[in-house]
């Protein structure tokens, strides 16, 4: 019997360390053969300051320490640590998932740990397995479509966002009915929250132009949001570029990367003129925007910026998307193409930025008024 350390490429900058048994062992709980046992240790994936290489030396330690452990207990024939650590009531149990997407590095991580806490809230920091039903699940969707946000505003959660925590919620009911927690798969048969059309906010030409002539504090913040209106990308696409997924071929400029939301493996062709906003090329793995940080104090940073050049509205950084999008609409682009360029999957969320468009035309129709 051999126990192994070994790593798996997690998203985000992380390894996940677990022990690789063999030949398998039988779990004492299942009956089933496993080779695998996770311990919830991560390594950073290229170490670059002396805290981060301390890091990854302390927890390799750990780790090995921890594979000699198993090795002794194995050839003792103890099998306990495979047992399951059962969660005291499914507050823990969400809280656990909630710490696996922080831990994994995420796309969703942030609203994990929300809807954990206006859970808490909601069952005042205890619930059980058995509280779980139709019912308990239908006051606590009412509760995300009234409750306030934990904001220092204290402004009302919106329809989209209480859409999008109650649909988390209703994945780890699945998950606990999967772990053997719940007897019912309740997420099954729950209502859900519709989805309601929100305002998009972006800029015209001009006032993208404006920006383009406006100092930002944070030149790498004005780089990275011209580049979104430049190409229609996400933040969170943007954040990750590496400069080995920018390529050249025939003189033109494209990007090949794998979309962090959708796991769309895509190719983007970029103007010049966004190629152009990406600095001077560096190492293949080395991020091209290193030092973008998503904060409230960044979004604060784009208003400000687009305060200095005078234009009234509420910009945040995936208006730039909206921008992209809407621009490319209204100059004659056709709608499939839009779509693919902005990588969804479904032609019905294009068509959003088609009725912003239809809007602007009418209130451009009616600009022209004859006195009589």
């Amino acid at each position: 019997m051999k126990v192994k350390l070994r790593l798996k490429k997690m998203t985000g900058d992380r390894h996940s360390l677990f022990l690789d048994f063999y030949p398998p062992i039988l779990h004492p709980e299942t009956g089933k053969p496993t080779r695998r046992e996770f311990l919830k240790l991560y390594l950073m994936d290229k170490p670059k300051n002396p805290f981060d290489k301390q890091h990854n030396k302390e927890t390799q330690a750990l780790a090995e320490n921890i594979r000699a452990k198993r090795q002794l207990e194995l050839q003792a024939g103890d099998y306990g640590f495979m047992k399951r650590n059962t969660p005291k009531d499914f507050l823990h149990f969400f809280k656990e998932l909630a710490d696996e997407h922080k831990a994994g590095g995420k796309g969703d991580k942030n609203n994990w740990i929300s809807v954990y806490n206006y859970l808490y809230k909601f069952t005042n920091g205890n619930c059980s397995f058995d509280e779980l039903n139709d019912e308990f699940c239908n006051r606590f969707r009412l509760h995300l479509q009234s409750t306030n946000t934990f904001r220092a505003t204290k402004s009302k959660l919106t329809n989209n966002s209480a859409r999008g925590y109650f649909t988390i919620f209703g994945t780890a009911l699945k998950k606990a009915y999967e772990a053997n927690f719940l007897k019912e798969n309740i997420s099954g048969r729950i209502q859900r929250i519709s989805k309601e059309d929100t305002q998009r906010e972006y800029l015209t030409a001009d006032e993208l132009n404006l920006l383009a002539q406006t100092d930002c504090d944070l030149p790498v913040l004005k780089r990275a949001a011209l580049f979104s209106a430049l190409t229609g990308l996400r933040y969170s696409d943007i954040e990750k570029l590496l400069w080995r997924e920018i390529v050249m071929e025939k003189a033109e400029y494209s990007i090949r990367f794998t979309q962090k939301k959708t796991k769309g493996v895509e190719t983007l062709p970029i103007s010049e003129q966004a190629a152009g906003l990406l600095g001077e090329r560096g190492k293949p793995d080395e991020r091209i925007f290193p030092s973008l940080l998503y904060s409230a104090w960044q979004n604060m940073k784009i208003q400000q910026w687009v305060m200095r050049a005078g234009i009234p509205k509420t910009i945040t950084f995936h208006c730039f998307r909206h921008t992209f999008a809407t621009l490319q609409l209204s100059s004659g682009t056709d709608i499939y193409t839009v779509s693919k360029m902005l990588g969804h999957r479904d032609l019905h969320t294009t068509q959003v930025y088609a009725k912003i468009v239809d809007q602007s035309k009418r209130v451009a129709a009616n600009k022209i008024k004859l006195e009589i």
